[in-house]
């Protein structure tokens, strides 16, 4: 069984924008896309570690203010000639709020 935590509203978000959700298990970037479909990814590129939460959102991907890598939203995976991946979150939106599902992120670090 999932512990899904609330992290607020659809409407802290910005459309194509992220924000940063602090957790026992490390950070978590939360990202809205235009169409208002939203993800959650770790908060670290895989390539230099650089803060995906600050990137730049474009359809299901962000791309790493650092070094320009391109991460997709859904799979967590590097895209293009890169090769890495961060973990994904599950998300959950009822109505405005949205929640995380934080023992996925523990199991998986496992």
């Amino acid at each position: 069984m999932m512990n899904w935590i609330s992290i607020g509203t659809l409407s802290d978000i910005p459309r194509r924008g992220a924000r940063c959700v602090a957790t026992p298990q490390g950070k978590i970037a939360v990202f809205r896309t235009a169409d208002d479909q939203v993800f959650a990814i770790e908060d670290h590129c895989p390539h230099k570690g650089g803060p995906l939460s600050q990137g730049i959102v474009h359809g299901a991907a962000v791309t790493c203010p650092l070094h320009n890598w391109v991460i997709s939203l859904e799979t967590g995976k590097a895209l293009g000639a890169d090769e890495g991946a961060v973990r994904t979150i599950p998300v959950r939106i009822e109505g405005e709020r949205l929640f995380i599902a934080l023992e996925a992120l523990a199991s998986r670090a496992a």
